[in-house]
């Protein structure tokens, strides 16, 4: 079981879309609210303004932010919660998740917010209530590491594509 604390009476709980979805929709919540926003690595507070009859926020392009989401939430012990982009946001707009997937530890006991980006050339829009990532639950193990030698338990010879650089590729003969 998660405890969802909601800060604002009307904060949505995560939910998935689908009786068979992985991920559980997170809404950023804007309505009177400011975010994190980091122009050229300085940060500083930025509100929401009000735009119609709901709070944006704006980032210019490269921008990033800490887009709030109005709750917190104690997870089992054991589980993670690992921030993700949602296809359709990803195809639609520029919003980029700055880490993902980003990790919600278990003992995390403050807001949650998602880390994003202006991925595009032009200003981008991120209105109150818009799902703009998703949570996928996992569990996890923790070990303890020691000091010894490692050794080598396959022909593996490198790094990054050391088994392989792709589909063979055909030679002609003349």
């Amino acid at each position: 079981m998660i405890i969802f604390e909601p800060l604002h009476p009307d904060t949505p709980v995560p939910h998935r879309g689908t009786s068979a979805s992985a991920g559980y929709d997170l809404s950023a919540y804007l309505t009177g609210r400011t975010a994190r926003v980091f122009t050229d690595g300085i940060a500083s507070d930025r509100a929401a303004v009000m735009r119609g009859e709901t709070f944006v926020l704006e980032l210019a392009p490269g921008e990033k932010a800490l887009v709030p989401l109005g709750f917190k939430a104690q997870l089992p012990p054991g589980v993670e919660a690992q921030v993700r982009p949602r296809s359709g946001t990803s195809v639609k707009t520029d919003l980029v998740i700055v880490n993902a997937p980003g990790t919600i530890d278990p003992d995390y006991a403050d807001e949650w917010c998602v880390p994003v980006k202006n991925g595009g050339t032009r200003t981008l829009t991120i209105t109150h209530g818009e799902r703009i990532a998703q949570a996928i639950f996992a569990k996890f193990e923790a070990h303890d590491f020691s000091t010894g030698s490692v050794k080598r338990t396959t022909e593996r010879d490198g790094g990054f594509g050391s088994t392989g650089t792709g589909p063979a590729t055909a030679h002609r003969t003349s």
